[in-house]
């Protein structure tokens, strides 16, 4: 790819973003992520990457959108890291699958299922979609100081939207009705769209990144009449992955 001075899509370069970044799906989520900064400034919009960058605890740290799905957040996180960045904090939305996750809860990812493509062009499919430890577990820590009711467990990651939640128009909805059934009889705590590929791009680049979630909806609970109203407040799950992102710089500032 000829060198254009920076990164092709996310169009920063070394010193737009710091060491630590959150990767939010949506664009306009990147605002409220960043007001928790100190002193946060916008550094730019390109495509879906829309990027903010700010300090927490006097380290730079910054935000940058990833749109949906796993080859636009592999994208983020492959120039991110070439110019820096080594620490990634998912905070995303989910579906609930396990009847336990509510409307508003907060889902920590311990793994992802690789119900998608990207993660099959870093890792064979044997390879586990499995989160950086520490990161994990600052993330359930921050989510249990915080008071929120925390699910920590295995998502499941798809590429198509529509084939969770409409997978009878689809000429293989007989796949896809079936592997739902699977990962609800394997205990599953939610459906999202970015995770698995994230976590294996991270194994293939050697950097740290755990995920959380604010939990929309339910359809489970909603197909035997449980359903709470939906839930799109996102701010439980972005004061999570601020809270968390402390932990990590604390410690390893303490290092």
């Amino acid at each position: 790819m000829q060198d254009i001075g920076m990164q092709f899509h996310i169009r920063c370069q070394a010193g737009d973003v710091g060491r630590y970044c959150f990767l939010p799906g949506d664009p306009g989520r990147c605002e409220a992520i960043a007001s928790y900064f100190d002193d946060p400034v916008h550094i730019g919009m390109n495509r879906e990457y829309n990027i903010y960058t700010g300090t927490l605890l006097g380290e730079k740290v910054s935000v940058c959108s990833t749109g949906i799905g796993g080859p636009s957040a592999a994208i983020a996180m492959e120039e991110l890291a070439a110019i820096g960045t080594d620490t990634f904090i998912r905070i995303g939305t989910c579906g609930g699958i396990d009847l336990e996750v509510l409307p508003g809860d907060v889902v920590v990812a311990t793994g992802a299922i690789r119900f998608e493509h990207t993660s099959m062009e870093y890792a064979p499919i044997e390879f586990p979609a499995v989160p950086d430890f520490d990161v994990t577990a600052a993330l359930k820590a921050a989510s249990e100081t915080l008071g929120y009711r925390t699910h920590t467990g295995v998502v499941q990651c798809k590429d198509a939207f529509y084939g969770q939640h409409a997978p009878e128009k689809s000429p293989v909805y007989y796949e896809l009705q079936q592997k739902w059934e699977a990962w609800k009889r394997l205990g599953v705590k939610a459906s999202e769209m970015e995770s698995a590929a994230l976590f294996v791009v991270a194994s293939a680049l050697g950097v740290r990144c755990g995920s959380c979630f604010h939990a929309v909806w339910n359809q489970e609970r909603e197909k035997l009449g449980m359903a709470m109203p939906m839930s799109e407040d996102t701010t439980g799950a972005i004061k999570v992955g601020i809270e968390a992102m402390k932990l990590l710089i604390a410690a390893d500032q303490a290092k």
